[in-house]
């Protein structure tokens, strides 16, 4: 059985925020080379309705859609995480998985048989941070793979 873990709405929110600015940027750029090269207002107009569009969508996408964690029968793959570490592995791959605290960020830590680690930041979930520790458990104990988390 599959889980996809979403993205945490206060994050989610973040970067739609970031997104308007840029949104907000761009329009004025518009509007002032529109006003410089004497073009219609409609120009500015569509931009302005074209780029709001699309940040529904992106919103839409990233909130409703898109997956940060995947954990799967197989494996685990993690997206959107900067700085994460492996991406994609399969269970059987995981020596042991861990939570951890570094810069005081609650994170659960996949640590590979080969030394290398995935960090996943719990608060950028959208869930529960026990619920997804336990999804983890299930997971790595229902594979060939190593031992469940523990705290640290």
């Amino acid at each position: 059985m599959s889980s996809d873990y979403r993205l945490a709405p206060a994050l989610g929110a973040r970067l739609l925020g970031s997104a308007l600015v840029g949104l907000a940027v761009l329009v004025f750029a518009v509007t002032v080379m529109t006003a410089l090269l004497e073009l219609s207002a409609v120009f500015v107009g569509v931009v302005a309705v074209l780029g709001l569009a699309a940040v529904l969508v992106a919103g839409h996408l990233l909130t409703r859609r898109a997956y940060v964690v995947r954990l799967g029968e197989d494996g685990y793959q993690v997206r959107m995480v900067r700085g994460a570490g492996v991406r994609t592995a399969r269970w059987v791959e995981v020596e042991n998985a861990v939570t951890a605290t570094p810069h005081g960020i609650d994170c659960v830590v996949l640590r590979l048989r080969d030394g290398r680690t995935t960090t996943i930041p719990v608060q950028v979930l959208a869930a529960d941070r026990e619920e997804f520790i336990r999804d983890v458990r299930e997971h790595l104990d229902g594979s060939s793979g190593g031992s469940a988390p523990h705290r640290t």
